[in-house]
């Protein structure tokens, strides 16, 4: 290929491209970001926050060719970026990866029991520090847990019927939640691999929207709350009671919802941002670059580079340094 059919190559993947994924360094100064290419494309976000930044300061300082097909998940370590495509994950270290040629530190193949003609996507990875084991959920409808220690698979989560789009961790009392396309939202004892709960939402006819689906696209846990949405309507709901207690008045299907401070954060498949009160109001909706939103992330470990980036149907990765208007955007080169 010459060099002029690169740049038309380039610039078409540039204009049709999606970010799935991101992922903070611990250290806080770096942003991973996969998306629908197999590439990873990592940021300085000390750079691009500088008051010396200049445009070059919000382009890759490094991109991956990570995986064959979309990145839809990316995690971290101490010590490693995690990344998933297809059924392979791959752990990257964080200390070499903006260096020339950079390739895997390892990489896992995880167990399918679907035909072997299909490859089941990893959808969701969520780190669990109390033992060490990574959450993997997808296409292959179970949960698996893989000891990070030695990389082989400890645990199955079976329970699901169709593919699962999120996980979720519920820490302190050792349980995980899951959402699924099959419309179930299922908490699981990590202590024994066994269901403690199914709440099928859209059978409840306050979140009920047939027109849309049944499919659970995004949930998030902070202690005895859970809120989750995607076909059904987002709603707040208390675990312990097993019933929902608020339903948020946004009509669009929603991709990503994640609790922060007093609020709930969510996006979907709408330009903005939704900053949601516990008792149902919107507070705010901000718009965003990307028509469509697949990730919402907050770095919480650098108080000097505190933000909220926001990535979907775009090359382009909203930063928001003041939560409720976009700074400026990172860039896929």
């Amino acid at each position: 290929m010459s060099p002029m059919e690169m740049d038309v190559s380039r610039s078409l993947q540039l204009l049709h491209m999606t970010a799935f994924s991101q992922c903070f360094s611990p250290c806080g100064k770096l942003l991973a970001v996969g998306n629908n290419v197999g590439e990873v494309a990592v940021f300085s976000l000390s750079s691009a926050l500088s008051s010396e930044a200049k445009e070059q300061s919000k382009e890759p300082t490094a991109l991956l060719q990570a995986h064959s097909g979309p990145v839809y998940s990316l995690t971290s370590t101490e010590r490693h970026l995690i990344s998933a495509g297809g059924n392979e994950v791959k752990g990257w270290l964080w200390g070499d990866i903006c260096r020339k040629g950079c390739v895997e530190a390892w990489s896992r193949t995880v167990p399918s029991s679907r035909s072997s003609l299909e490859t089941p996507e990893i959808n969701s990875l969520v780190l669990n520090q109390k033992d060490n084991s990574l959450l993997l959920g997808g296409g292959s409808c179970h949960i698996h847990a893989m000891d990070l220690e030695s990389g082989t698979f400890t645990m199955t989560l079976q329970g699901h019927e169709d593919y699962i789009h999120c996980v979720s961790l519920r820490e302190q009392q050792r349980e995980c939640v899951s959402g699924s396309e099959d419309g179930s939202v299922r908490l699981w004892d990590l202590r024994t691999g066994s269901q403690t709960h199914k709440i099928e939402v859209y059978k409840y006819e306050e979140c009920a929207r047939p027109q849309y689906g049944k499919w659970i696209s995004c949930v998030a846990t902070d202690s005895d709350w859970m809120v989750c949405g995607g076909g059904p309507m987002l709603s707040l709901w208390h675990l312990r009671s097993v019933t929902p207690t608020t339903i948020f008045p946004i009509p669009e299907s929603q991709q990503q919802v994640m609790f922060y401070q007093d609020m709930i954060l969510s996006a979907g498949q709408a330009p903005h941002i939704n900053h949601c009160q516990i008792n149902g109001d919107i507070r705010a909706q901000i718009p965003s670059t990307p028509c469509a939103i697949y990730s919402l992330s907050i770095n919480e470990t650098s108080q000097e580079n505190k933000v909220l980036t926001v990535a979907g149907s775009s090359c382009k990765i909203d930063v928001f340094t003041n939560f409720r208007y976009r700074a400026f955007s990172l860039t896929f080169t």
